[in-house]
């Protein structure tokens, strides 16, 4: 994908947040790089400070936490989806997660450098601060969600919530990604597969 292309898609799902003129959009992109992550290779690792936001354009990350030497995938994001470990990038901590492309991702790169100089811009800084607000407010509203969800629901009511609301993982995903996302072993994700397809039938 060529890059006037890449920033075409970035700039229409940008407009969910902010809404740029082209003045403010030729001064933005300015701020903006561009990161290929080959397969299996991190955006964040644990005990890194975070340094990026990043918008993916093709491909997939899975976050994950690494408990007793065994990985504890929490979440997946695809294209047209921001990533980032986000609690590290606001405070410039190091990561407490990791964040590992699962196909060979291209994501568009806004810095944390880059974005306190467009938040110190006088032509962008209130869509930045917007843009900034409202970032965290999503990754606000899927920790909760996800907390919700093991807090309120079987592994099975979560694994129909998958089915209707998360196919792109389902299909993309390898099945012990996602018993793990859902807090089971792959023994037990296949048993509520056949149980489910037994019911359908």
């Amino acid at each position: 994908m060529d890059t006037s292309t890449a920033l075409a898609i970035f700039r229409q799902q940008l407009e969910k947040y902010v809404v740029f003129n082209e003045a403010e959009w030729i001064i933005f992109i300015q701020h903006l790089t561009f990161q290929s992550l080959k397969k299996k290779k991190h955006f964040a690792e644990y005990g890194k400070v975070c340094c990026d936001v990043g918008f993916i354009i093709s491909g997939s990350v899975r976050y994950y936490m690494v408990k007793d030497g065994e990985e504890i995938t929490g979440y997946f994001s695809f294209e047209n989806e921001f990533v980032s470990s986000y609690k590290s990038y606001l405070t410039q901590q190091p990561a407490v997660n990791y964040i590992q492309a699962l196909d060979d991702t291209l994501l568009i790169v806004i810095s944390h450098k880059n974005m306190h100089l467009m938040l110190n811009n006088p032509m962008l800084a209130y869509k930045m601060e917007r843009f900034g607000r409202l970032i965290a407010e999503h990754y606000l509203i899927c920790y909760e969600d996800r907390m919700a969800s093991f807090i309120t629901k079987t592994p099975e009511e979560r694994y129909l919530d998958l089915l209707t609301n998360g196919r792109e993982v389902l299909q993309r995903m390898p099945q012990h990604y996602i018993a793990n996302f859902l807090g089971i072993t792959p023994v037990s994700l296949s048993r509520i597969r056949r149980r489910i397809l037994e019911l359908t039938r």
